[in-house]
């Protein structure tokens, strides 16, 4: 079975110059893999002048006129740009062309455009944006939702858990994934309405539920998955993205003040590049848009060969796993829960998810 997997070339801060090797990476890596690319067809063309006849035949080029620009609102990207590479790529799942799509393009725009052309899975109510965050483990820690809704209710908090614990079952190989529910304290007691409710929620269920956990739990890697609403979760990824960052450079400036300290860095290198690897939030690139009839990848903007290639690499496994019908798999046996029958709580059933199949 090949697995096809269209990339919105243009996307993110690089475009063509770093999307286009980073697929050649992949096609390398996994000869079951196939390309399509979309974008401006004459620059992706330059870059696949002098590849190999078996790599050339595994890739097609898509047009696309338009690019979503990180500026761009999202009524201009779903409205107005109807042929940018985002949703010209993401109409590749739509039209079974594709197994997945991947961009490092505007989040809100990839997010709104999934939506409206893929639509939810059958009981979900809403998509999130789940991602691996370093933790001290070195297996990383999932966590979601990372900025699709910024407020949510039980249910939500509850879907969610579901979908990710589907997806590191699938992706990590993990019989039964950990879960914790991000709070402002570990006790039963605190934290406000919703979060006290979605406990209550993931207590009966058959979940490998934890319970709460707080913010530094997520780098102490005290469980698997980390659940929470969009804002905060969206707020913890940024704050860990800029601590990392300012203590990069910090490093870095201690290390350059003089010629001894230069001397002394040398002497240091192999332990100052091992941390640089544990902390290397590139080897956790790719986020999954779950929830959706589709599978979407989306790549950090400022994403380098590297790190695109490793987004390249989870929407590979994830589509090979068949990720997307595992979760409407479980949500077929699963009685739904809103508003309105908060109070009977679902309790969920064993499903065998074939791991690797």
């Amino acid at each position: 079975m090949t697995i096809t997997i269209s990339v919105d070339a243009m996307g993110g801060d690089f475009g063509v110059d770093v999307t286009v090797p980073a697929c050649l990476d992949l096609l390398k890596e996994y000869p079951d893999c196939s390309i399509i690319l979309v974008g401006d067809a004459s620059n992706i063309s330059l870059l696949l002048k002098k590849i190999s006849p078996e790599l050339k035949k595994r890739i097609r080029i898509v047009p696309a006129t338009e690019i979503v620009n990180s500026d761009d609102s999202i009524e201009v990207a779903l409205r107005k740009k109807k042929d940018s590479s985002m949703r010209v790529a993401i109409e590749q799942i739509k039209e079974k062309n594709a197994d997945a799509v991947v961009s490092a393009g505007n989040t809100g725009a990839l997010m709104a455009i999934s939506r409206y052309l893929l639509k939810t899975l059958p009981g979900i109510d809403r998509p999130a944006i789940a991602t691996r965050m370093p933790n001290q483990t070195g297996t990383g820690t999932t966590v979601l939702d990372l900025g699709a809704n910024s407020d949510c209710e039980a249910f939500h908090l509850f879907q969610f858990a579901q979908m990710a614990n589907v997806m590191v079952r699938v992706i990590n190989q993990q019989d039964s994934p950990s879960i914790g529910l991000l709070n402002i304290g570990e006790e039963v007691i605190k934290g406000n309405e919703v979060v006290k409710e979605a406990g209550e929620l993931l207590r009966a269920s058959n979940l490998n539920f934890y319970g709460n956990v707080e913010g530094n739990d997520i780098f102490k890697g005290t469980t698997d998955i980390v659940v929470c609403d969009g804002f905060v979760g969206n707020v913890a990824l940024k704050t860990s993205e800029g601590l990392a960052h300012m203590i990069s450079q910090m490093i870095k400036e201690e290390f350059g003040r003089s010629l001894l300290t230069r001397f002394l860095a040398l002497l240091v290198l192999p332990i100052l590049l091992r941390f640089r690897k544990r902390v290397d939030h590139r080897a956790y690139n790719g986020a999954m848009l779950l929830g959706l009839r589709g599978l979407v990848i989306k790549s950090h903007g400022s994403a380098d060969r590297f790190a695109f290639h490793i987004a390249l690499v989870r929407a590979y496994e994830a589509a090979k796993n068949h990720m997307v019908d595992k979760i409407e798999k479980v949500f077929e046996t699963i009685k739904p829960v809103d508003e309105k029958s908060i109070e009977s709580i679902p309790s969920t059933p064993s499903v065998n998810l074939e791991i690797g199949s």
